[in-house]
């Protein structure tokens, strides 16, 4: 360590000495690392926020608010590539901190982290179970109430909270039971599925931009920048700024690809390229997709908590194309939870072998190589093997 006290830094050094070890498997290609970064990206913000931001904020200048969260993020990419490379572990910007900054800064930090993949996964994990409902109704099958909301809502207008009478959102604890445990099974296992749920859903948007497309009215782009209502952020330049920050959510998932640096065969190239590539291919569907929603009805159709399906609505050409928008939505939704749960384990791992966390929390499966908590054998059943295993040994 560096310094001493709450401003302690671990020297880069120690970080590839535990980046050489054999503890996490190197499994993980640029195209495994590009689906990794578009597994997190491409979900609620395609399928929810693009036409929320349009209808509410900037019309159909939404593309350039595209275009300006964009530019923000390939500059976050670029610094968060260049760390991911020279510090390749699995700490993402918690190690990056506690190598620059401190043990203080990286421990609010990795907290901060943890946090947001658990608050996100979890909001993530109840839109699936929406379009699964959905989904399922379209076979006519319905599930009761009580098993797809939460027990607990918070009122609308205060702080209070409330019984809803539901015992539990049973297909949400489902899928990320589902997601955990193919986690759990391998890095090799969830990188495969994580790409092919990837190729379904980029497939589904490329289905809605094309055949949309034939179908776009041209005069609902007039005007292309709505006039401010004269209240900051409702259209105007302050709305396409304001759409922007909202929009840049939708963006939140590539710096979950420096999670998983210490499972990439060459970090040093492979995670600038997965993290740009990543941001780059969405940012070109995000514009494109934006462009045929506010294309094919006015932009105020599209405040609507299903957006995709509402720019659809008014033309019965497309009508077959809605059942595949919730399946587009499903596999979204499903490679976001399963690229959120993979970080959350790294992020408790790294913590862990820097004492910021039980140190239990930093074992790695002796035959799977993934984080796990290790469950103590009962005496009877322990090997002299078995005794001197070290949670960190492979």
């Amino acid at each position: 360590m560096n310094k001493k006290g709450l401003f302690a830094t671990k020297p880069i050094a120690d970080y590839h000495a535990e980046a050489a070890g054999k503890h996490l498997v190197r499994a993980l290609g640029i195209p495994a690392l590009i689906a990794f970064g578009i597994g997190g990206i491409i979900g609620t913000g395609i399928f929810v926020l693009t036409g929320l931001a349009a209808a509410q904020h900037a019309g159909p200048a939404i593309v350039i608010s595209f275009v300006i969260a964009g530019i923000g993020c390939m500059f976050a990419g670029l610094c968060y590539s260049e760390f991911a490379a020279m510090v390749p572990v699995a700490g993402s910007a918690y190690a990056y901190s506690y190598a620059t900054l401190g043990e203080i800064v990286a421990w609010f930090v990795g907290w901060n982290l943890v946090l947001e993949y658990m608050m996100a996964c979890s909001t993530v994990a109840v839109g699936w179970s929406r379009y699964f409902v959905a989904f399922l109704d379209v076979f006519h099958v319905h599930l009761p109430e009580a098993l797809t909301s939460a027990p607990f809502a918070a009122a609308e207008t205060s702080f209070e909270i409330h019984g809803t009478g539901a015992v539990l959102n049973l297909p949400a604890v489902l899928i990320v039971a589902a997601a955990a445990a193919l986690c759990y099974k391998g890095i090799k296992e969830s990188a495969v599925v994580n790409t092919i749920i990837v190729m379904i859903k980029v497939s589904i948007v490329v289905a809605v931009i094309i055949f949309g497309a034939v179908y776009v009215n041209p005069a609902n782009w007039v005007p292309f920048i709505p006039k401010n209502t004269g209240t900051f952020g409702q259209f105007g330049w302050s709305g396409i700024w304001q759409a922007s920050a909202i929009i840049f959510f939708a963006y939140i998932g590539f710096d979950g690809v420096s999670t998983v640096a210490q499972e990439a065969k060459d970090p040093a190239r492979g995670m600038p390229i997965g993290m740009l590539g990543s941001l780059g291919i969405c940012t070109v569907l995000y514009i494109l997709m934006s462009s045929v929603m506010t294309g094919l009805v006015p932009f105020h159709d599209l405040n609507d908590a299903a957006p995709v399906v509402a720019a659809l609505q008014p033309h019965p050409q497309l009508a077959w194309l809605k059942f595949w928008v919730i399946v587009g939505a499903l596999a979204g939704l499903t490679s976001v939870i399963i690229t959120m749960i993979i970080p959350q384990a790294r992020i408790w791992l790294t913590m862990s072998r820097d004492g910021l966390m039980p140190k239990s929390l930093g074992a790695i499966h002796p035959r799977f190589h993934t984080p796990y908590w290790p469950r103590p054998l009962p005496a009877c059943c322990r090997s002299a093997s078995s005794a001197s295993w070290s949670p960190l040994e492979p």
